[in-house]
């Protein structure tokens, strides 16, 4: 098995593996992330494609993206933009049907911002400050709409101006009040004073700033959104035949 043989190479080479792979149903799937599955990539020799959906043969087209080690590190990981583009799009649609979200926007409103427990706790008057004195966003200004993108927002303006909140990666959640690292962001959803989604879906914004890979582990979702990311790439399968 493929999946055997990169893990031998890299032992031959001195580097030890800490955890493997788990088989589920003869098919492996990542030790850190039990809902990736591990397939050989047929155009490379000791490459893998990594998948959200069992199916074998695996379509390179809806992989997250293909590796040599397993588990995946920032630098081994390729990731593959066409799935990016996709889940992407999934959030922008159901972000804000997602039970989680919806705690984080009622949380958020019920404080008036001030005490989040992942959305972020940055004031606007805070956010304008940062940015007059670094020229940039919280980000770098990497990708999103506004300053820095939609990782530099954070948080509930006073006097019910709304603001708004983000939505991360669950490898690394957040410390309580904190906002999640900009590699950690898929983007922001817009919520009225009363913490309510803009325009009923929250007018969702990427960061611009999302890695698929970091030292804090692989992709790692919502149950809920994790299901609707699973149907769509059902979907794309099925037109690709």
């Amino acid at each position: 098995m493929i999946v055997r043989s990169a893990a031998q190479t890299i032992a031959s080479a001195g580097i030890p593996l800490k955890v493997q792979s788990v088989s589920r149903r003869g098919i492996s799937t990542l030790p850190n992330n039990p809902h990736i599955y591990i397939f050989p990539d047929e155009r490379a020799i000791n490459r893998h494609l990594l998948s959200f959906l069992p199916t074998q043969p695996s379509k390179p087209q809806l992989a997250i993206g293909t590796t040599a080690l397993i588990p995946p590190t920032p630098d081994s990981l390729a990731e593959n933009h066409q799935f990016l583009s996709i889940l992407q799009t999934v959030i922008g649609i159901h972000a804000h049907e997602d039970p989680d979200i919806q705690s984080q926007a009622q949380a958020m409103a019920s404080s008036g911002g001030a005490n989040l427990g992942s959305g972020g706790s940055l004031f606007p008057q805070q956010r304008q400050r940062r940015t007059r004195q670094q020229g940039h966003g919280y980000g770098g200004g990497g990708g999103g709409d506004g300053a820095g993108g939609a990782s530099a927002q954070g948080g509930m303006g006073s006097a019910g101006r709304g603001g708004h909140i983000h939505v991360y990666d669950y490898r690394h959640p957040p410390d309580f009040g904190r906002i999640p690292d900009p590699e950690d962001i898929f983007g922001s959803l817009e919520l009225d004073g009363e913490g309510n989604f803009v325009d009923g879906h929250g007018n969702y914004q990427t960061s611009g700033t999302y890695r698929m890979c970091t030292r804090d582990g692989i992709l790692g979702l919502s149950p809920f959104l994790r299901q609707r990311l699973v149907e769509r790439l059902r979907q794309e399968e099925e037109m690709l035949g």
